[in-house]
């Protein structure tokens, strides 16, 4: 027989246990940013390792058609926070500035209110009224945003936000009280592009550190919408949008293409990793049990798809996000599943509220998905939605309609009223626009007559554009120039004269002098220091520019280059027109520091044969130039045709037939180099882009002439040493 006292500790157990199932769960919203469903592993991409969150959908609800109501950040996440869509929290006149009524009352301040503890960390991007305060929605806010990605810590080193972002939630749930809810909102600026950074690689979509050379072996599949003739039937209204001006900063070469998706899977994978650690902090803070996790995005993303890049536009490349809700609570069978339901992040906030048992403002437009996720029948639910685009009006065209199960309807309203209807079952990839088939009159018609009735329920139609500006040149002809603003003789300024904006280089030995891009160091460097221009790659070029280095001194012009992250931040290899203050036959030279090194010395036109061997095929004086003046270099490249001057006067001239060698594009930069103690300066820099499509020169249109030397190569060289001498036999050809 069971003593009383034993009887005492079962029924406290018991009592225990039933106060804790009783208490409210806690709240975590994992939240990234322009993130499509074709980015994790379980949404079905094969290469793309994605561990925790594929076991977040394992073990909860994922939803296979989850939308935003408008593709853009701020919109997005003011949504969520507000509980309406743009058209309703929206100024008139100014929709994209929340007014201060729905901006008043945030659904963490209901949670609050309830007796959850709130935490933000991350990104913040919401336009919001004049005397709004974050601050004063959460129990505990810090703004984390990129520009840069890295942040500088305490102990010197460098931090990715995302590993950030989750340090700070660690620390949020590690001091909770046990016995009180909390609701954590961590906002990742991953997988956003650095759009003031076109580097390729980590320059563009920088990721955490601690997946660095992950996907580096593997192959991205080209975008599975990438043919030109899909591109070329869209109207011109989208084809001059920025959509397609950053299309050329990202996705335009298949280099470039496959650079950035590696990048861009790093970040996610990052983005997982960080997930894996908080999900651990969870656990052992014994909370996991009672934690509802969320994932999702803020809007989709171009990834080259039609020709395009970033979000903002009607497909549903733009429109789908990932949407993944965990409730460790919810019976075994619910456990795993997927729901084909049409579900928003409109929905969001009136899910978190229920969850915590509080009541769901009448004004929210949303509804909350947690039925479905506890794997209970609900026949009662939206079977169409609602979509619009109005932000950056000027930019971006703006347009609204409505999608259901079987067709999406939209019409740019700034553009002639401009329709698309798309048959979404015999057309997933809404390549046919079907508004002139008299076959879809009646379908037509009747999405017509309901968008007229959702935009009045919303806040009613939006005021004509009075103006609208193109990005682009649907096909530039040089796309380092988009963007850009030449002069009239067709350069672009690389360097104002004034600061280091549009360069990225560690300030150390980087800085302004006199006017001039400056370049120190004392004599104790261990590896060449580079400074690396953002605004664009650069592929067929006329550069000039003025240099002054100090005696002693040694650095070079690097241009196509390849960021070396795995070396540093600010490492680049590639070609590079020398400039050394005391070697008048490196003056001007060409160099790989991609591993073919010395090219061509000062003085020397060369060919590089198809195996990498290059040939000197002809020869021009040396001179000796001052240290310590100023002189102007000029970089001349066409295709495969690299020319150096000298202050007017040739240095080298070489064609590079080795195509597992060479490079067509990359990144400009300069150096500081290893060895004596040095200034160099660079002022008066500017760039000409040339056209893209510039010929190549193929190994039947040049001479070696029989008896040619090859080029003497860097390095030690055995006493004995003879240059290599080019015979018939090893033609060209």
């Amino acid at each position: 027989m069971m003593k009383p006292s034993a009887i005492l500790v079962v029924l406290l157990a018991l009592l225990t246990r039933g106060a804790s199932a009783q208490q409210p769960p806690n709240i975590v919203f994992f939240f990234t940013d322009d993130q499509t469903t074709s980015t994790l592993g379980c949404y079905g991409n094969p290469i793309i390792q994605t561990p925790n969150i594929d076991q977040l959908a394992r073990r909860g609800t994922r939803f296979e058609n989850a939308f935003v109501s408008q593709a853009i950040c701020w919109v997005s996440r003011t949504t969520i926070l507000t509980g309406l869509t743009g058209r309703s929290y929206g100024t008139p006149g100014n929709r994209e500035l929340a007014t201060a009524d729905a901006v008043r009352e945030l659904y963490t301040d209901r949670l609050r209110a309830s007796g959850y503890r709130t935490g933000y960390f991350g990104k913040w991007h919401a336009k919001m009224p004049k005397d709004f305060r974050r601050e004063d929605h959460f129990d505990e806010f810090e703004a984390i945003g990129r520009n840069p990605f890295y942040k500088r810590q305490a102990d010197g080193s460098l931090r990715h936000e995302t590993e950030v972002i989750v340090d700070r939630g660690i620390d949020f749930i590690q001091r909770q009280d046990p016995d009180k809810p909390f609701a954590l909102n961590l906002w990742f600026n991953a997988c956003h592009a650095e759009d003031s950074d076109r580097r390729p690689g980590i320059g563009h979509f920088p990721w955490p550190r601690s997946v660095d050379g992950m996907y580096e072996d593997v192959q991205i599949p080209e975008p599975r919408l990438a043919s030109p003739g899909i591109f070329e039937s869209q109207p011109e209204f989208l084809k001059t949008t920025i959509n397609r001006e950053r299309y050329f900063w990202r996705w335009n070469t298949p280099q470039k293409y496959q650079t950035n998706m590696r990048a861009y899977y790093r970040m996610v994978s990052g983005i997982d990793g960080a997930i894996g650690r908080f999900m651990k902090a969870l656990e052992d803070a014994g909370m996991a049990d009672n934690t509802i996790i969320v994932y999702s995005a803020d809007n989709g993303y171009y990834m080259g798809n039609r020709g395009f890049a970033g979000k903002w536009s009607h497909y549903d490349d733009a429109l789908r996000v990932p949407m993944i809700v965990m409730d460790p609570r919810v019976p075994e069978d619910a456990k795993g599943q997927v729901s084909q339901k049409t579900v928003l992040n409109l929905d969001l906030p009136s899910t978190f509220l229920d969850y915590a048992s509080v009541e769901i403002p009448d004004r929210y437009q949303g509804t909350s998905i947690r039925r479905i996720v506890q794997g209970d029948a609900v026949d009662e639910w939206r079977t169409e939605s609602f979509h619009e685009h109005f932000a950056v009006r000027n930019r971006i065209p703006a347009f609204e309609g409505l999608r259901n199960h079987q067709y999406k309807y939209v019409r740019y309203f700034d553009n002639g009223g401009y329709e698309f209807l798309h048959d979404l079952q015999n057309d997933p990839e809404e390549l046919t626009n079907l508004v002139d088939d008299p076959d879809h009159a009646d379908v037509l018609a009747q999405m017509r007559k309901r968008t007229d009735a959702r935009v009045q329920q919303l806040g009613g139609p939006l005021q004509p554009l009075d103006l609208f500006n193109e990005s682009t040149d649907p096909m530039p002809v040089a796309a380092a120039n988009v963007s850009a603003k030449p002069d009239a003789d067709g350069f672009v300024r690389v360097f104002d004269g004034k600061s280091l904006r549009g360069w990225s280089g560690d300030s150390k030995y980087w800085s302004v002098q006199d006017g001039a891009l400056t370049g120190v160091a004392d004599g104790t460097l261990k590896m060449n220091r580079f400074i690396t221009w953002k605004h664009s790659t650069v592929r067929n070029f006329d550069l000039r520019v003025k240099v002054k280095v100090t005696t002693g001194g040694n650095s070079g012009i690097q241009y196509r280059g390849t960021m070396r992250p795995d070396l540093g931040l600010d490492v680049v290899s590639g070609y590079q027109c020398d400039v050394v203050a005391d070697r008048p036959d490196y003056n001007g030279m060409l160099y790989d520091e991609k591993g073919r090194r010395i090219i061509a010395r000062t003085g020397q036109k060369v060919v590089i044969d198809t195996d990498g061997q290059p040939w000197i095929v002809g020869e021009f004086p040396i001179r000796d130039f001052e240290p310590d003046q100023w002189h102007e270099y000029r970089v001349l490249v066409k295709g495969n045709h690299h020319q150096h001057w000298i202050d007017g006067h040739m240095t080298s001239d070489v064609i590079d037939l080795d195509e597992a060698g060479r490079s067509l594009e990359g990144v400009l930069a300069v150096q500081v180099h290893v060895g004596p103690a040095m200034k160099i300066q660079y002022k008066d820099f500017r760039i000409k882009h040339l056209p893209d499509n510039l010929p190549l020169i193929h190994a039947g249109e040049v001479t070696i002439a029989e008896g040619s030397l090859g080029v003497k190569p860097q390095g030690r060289l055995p006493k004995d040493w003879q240059p290599p001498v080019y015979a018939a036999a090893a033609s060209v050809e």
